[in-house]
């Protein structure tokens, strides 16, 4: 495991592990932050240096003083034996399942997973040979009637993309380890700031760090972290794929990790207070934000999660597309773009019917996804009412 940087401290705090942790000024002239290492060749110094069989560094594609720094501090966020760096979040999922699943495998997703895992299971996985199953997110110790002797991953993500389901983590790790089977969870909505899922018994921890890790919408960027039981395969997987990640982006995800904290704070407070009033609004069907008591699943959420994360999930009423243009063309904080966790708020309609197979989903209504920003929420919440009064026609 990476070591802090925090001189003696015995139990740091989240905020001083990310503000120090990773960051070597000693070893960098005194430069406060670990500079843009951009290179391929290396050059040692010596034959022996050439020869050893472990360098701290050497080539580009393998690791460099700025990949460090960031896989350091995500390495202890998460509590991991170690975490590596990948060009994106879909990059990051298909590199944990590819570091653990072999021809013949069967694998279980959440019917909730996000649509770019799903589409790279259904497509690449499976002309690998690697059989794909999607389960009902709230199926919790029941997921263990769907495991076989084939069954070499459970693919949790929680709350569920779209649509927010928790998952019981701690049941499905149960299942999980009676047969073996490994299990990973994109814990992207939380951070291990909000829940540590290798805590509970998972192998394999992904992030779309695109989204909060960067949290300035100018980078794209994962990791996937791993347990001790996880570790080498999840290393050799991704050297021999020669997956890494952007120095640039490393410098910009790095940026914004120093951040996080005070940020989250923010956006997860902002979201809470915003879905409470969509509560009330005329129009407004459901709310699918697990942080309120009025979620199925909040239970889950108060026991596994600290605190909540930027995005959630509304419907509206019925209505004709017309009205769901005027409300979303006319806001003017509000974006539409298929991302999220930078410090703009977005509003996206969303359509989670066209994807879900293991439970299908039958509303009526209009559903859209809100990721909360860091503008001020007041007139976050006058914009939204001015869309809503547009919407209603």
């Amino acid at each position: 495991m990476a070591k802090t940087t925090t001189h003696g401290i015995n139990q740091p705090s989240v905020e001083t592990i990310l503000t120090h942790t990773g960051r070597h000024p000693e070893q960098q002239f005194g430069f406060v932050n670990t500079p843009v290492y951009r290179g391929s060749t290396i050059l040692f110094g010596t034959l022996e240096e050439l020869e050893s069989t472990k360098p701290r560094y050497d080539y580009g594609r393998t690791g460099n003083p700025s990949a460090s720094s960031v896989s350091d501090l995500v390495t202890v966020l998460e509590g991991a034996a170690g975490t590596v760096l990948c060009p994106s979040g879909l990059s990051a999922i298909s590199t944990a399942l590819l570091s653990v699943v072999q021809a013949g495998d069967h694998i279980l997703i959440t019917d909730t997973a996000y649509s770019p895992t799903r589409r790279f299971s259904d497509s690449v996985l499976a002309r690998l040979g690697v059989t794909v199953e999607y389960y009902d997110p709230r199926l919790a110790g029941g997921v263990a009637a769907l495991v076989t002797e084939k069954t070499r991953v459970i693919f949790v993500e929680s709350p569920g993309s779209l649509t927010f389901e928790m998952q019981d983590l701690r049941a499905i790790v149960a299942a999980a380890q009676k047969s073996g089977a490994y299990v990973i969870v994109d814990n992207s909505w939380a951070t291990p700031l909000y829940h540590r899922p290798l805590e509970h018994g998972a192998d394999l921890v992904v992030h779309a760090g695109t989204k909060m890790f960067v949290g300035h919408s100018d980078a794209m960027f994962g990791t996937v972290s791993a347990s001790p039981r996880a570790w080498k395969a999840l290393q050799e997987t991704h050297r021999a794929m020669g997956t890494c990640a952007s120095p640039d982006d490393i410098f910009l995800a790095a940026r914004g990790l120093r951040t996080l904290a005070l940020r989250m704070e923010r956006h997860g407070a902002q979201s809470v207070e915003l879905a409470t009033w969509l509560e009330t609004q005329p129009g407004v069907r459901a709310v699918y934000h697990p942080a309120l008591p009025s979620h199925p699943d909040h239970a889950i959420y108060k026991r596994d999660f600290s605190g909540s994360g930027s995005l959630f999930a509304f419907l509206l009423d019925p209505a004709p597309r017309e009205r769901l243009a005027a409300m979303l063309d006319g806001l003017s904080l509000f974006g539409m773009g298929w991302s999220w966790g930078g410090y703009e708020s977005l509003l996206l309609p969303i359509y989670p019917q066209k994807t879900r197979t293991a439970v299908p989903w039958h509303t009526e209504g209009n559903m859209l996804r809100i990721h909360v920003g860091l503008e001020g929420v007041e007139d976050l919440r006058a914009d939204l009412a001015a869309g809503l009064e547009r919407y209603r026609g």
